[in-house]
């Protein structure tokens, strides 16, 4: 990878982390996990961050909300070009979510081992038998996304 791109992947994730932390500051309740919807030309289309347990919807995890809010922007559910920066790595749903939007590029923080579905326990996104199989930069900024999701998970 260039340091250029390294450097725009880590100036996204810090985005994704903010996201995350403020969310944990007002929600104390949902895992801080933040993602970062990005248009072809890196242009911020939507953010979102973990809402399961604010909404009651199993499916409002960070990667989904911001997919949805990006896609009520274009005004459609087609995703192609974009850039989805996620503080963690997807799990099974939101990988194959983003996979049928035909998100571009996945750029993940830190690896989720019981549950990641880009690499770790699955790699739903590199399935040949799937039609779209999307750009994947892992681990950037890992120890500040995992260290995120240690503070959350401490007192608990």
């Amino acid at each position: 990878m260039t340091s250029a791109r390294r450097d725009r992947h880590e100036e996204w994730m810090r985005r994704a982390l903010t996201v995350a932390a403020g969310a944990a500051a007002g929600d104390a309740a949902d895992v801080p996990v933040g993602a970062v919807l990005l248009d072809a030309s890196g242009n911020e289309l939507a953010v979102g961050h973990n809402e399961r347990e604010l909404t009651g919807d199993p499916t409002a995890h960070a990667e989904i909300v911001a997919m949805r809010r990006a896609a009520a922007t274009l005004g459609t559910w087609r995703l192609e070009g974009c850039t989805l920066v996620v503080t963690l790595e997807p799990c099974t749903m939101c990988a194959g979510a983003l996979v049928l939007a035909r998100v571009s590029t996945v750029v993940f923080g830190a690896w989720e081992p019981k549950t990641g579905a880009i690499g770790s326990l699955w790699d739903v996104v590199r399935d040949r038998r799937l039609t779209h199989r999307p750009e994947v930069y892992g681990g950037v900024l890992a120890a500040e996304a995992a260290d995120l999701l240690r503070g959350f998970f401490r007192p608990r």
